[in-house]
């Protein structure tokens, strides 16, 4: 099996629900949590890359809108009002734990062209420095993006982690992993804890569109799952609401679905 303790350099991708309570509005102690284990993690060794939604739904409320927009301008409008919160809240929390943050802005585009070099340089001299990258889509310009599904940030995350070289990406959401059957309907549902071959079984478990698990949900983790494995990088889908879990998962301990490289 896979020794978490070795994995040095790991992108830790973190969804809204992981976030925000159901109202919309900021988990506060749930994000106190996560800095404060992220940089623990970081003190103890590990180079942490944070790859975070959230910047829409804290414009959201920050400008007063208590439904999500559904026209790309205001989408945009809190996307940059909701980027300055949610650097804001990352800079400070971290901050306390003597740990300096920095925010990177990207879009699919810049990681699949010539500039994706770029994008690797950047993120190598940070980690070199100790500094923590804060990843995010661009979504007050990329409006491609802002229209896909709900949940591009987990590809966007896959992408991050092969630029960055990592070790493992982790995926935090509001599940516990990848079942069999969606754990929502079905109390028989049972936890998938290793996949080693990502085939039409293994998609068919995170539902098609349109299932409460597809739709932004499980299908663009597997997918994430894909890009990740085919650059060499395993990942863990794991459930957010206790980031302490973190801690579990690099004493090997069992945490989610381990997607892995070794066949």
């Amino acid at each position: 099996m896979i020794d978490f303790k070795q994995k040095k350099r790991v992108v830790v991708k973190v969804g809204t629900s992981t976030l925000t309570h159901k109202t919309g509005k900021l988990n506060i102690r749930r994000v106190e949590q996560l800095v404060k284990t992220l940089a623990d993690l970081q003190n103890a060794g590990k180079q942490i890359v944070l790859v975070s939604s959230g910047a829409i739904g804290l414009g959201m409320s920050k400008i007063g809108l208590t439904t999500r927009p559904k026209d790309t301008p205001m989408k945009q409008a809190c996307a940059a009002v909701g980027q300055c919160e949610l650097m804001y809240l990352y800079d400070k929390l971290f901050a306390d734990y003597s740990l300096t943050v920095a925010q990177v802005l990207l879009t699919k585009y810049i990681l699949i062209e010539d500039r994706r070099k770029n994008v690797e340089n950047a993120l190598e001299r940070l980690l070199e420095y100790n500094v923590i990258p804060i990843v995010n889509e661009n979504d007050t310009v990329a409006i491609d993006e802002l229209e896909l599904e709900v949940g591009e940030n987990d590809s966007l995350a896959a992408m991050v982690a092969g630029i960055a070289k990592a070790d493992l990406l982790i995926i935090m959401t509001d599940i516990d992993g990848l079942y069999d059957k969606d754990p929502r309907k079905f109390e028989n549902a049972c936890l998938i804890p290793l996949v080693e071959n990502i085939n039409g079984e293994i998609r068919d478990c995170a539902g098609g569109a349109g299932t409460a698990l597809g739709t932004g949900g499980m299908a663009t983790k597997i997918r994430a799952a894909e890009i990740a494995v085919e650059s060499g990088v395993d990942m863990v889908i794991m459930n957010g609401d206790k980031p302490k879990k973190l801690y579990d998962l690099f004493e090997n301990k069992p945490v989610g679905t381990l997607f892995t490289t070794r066949k």
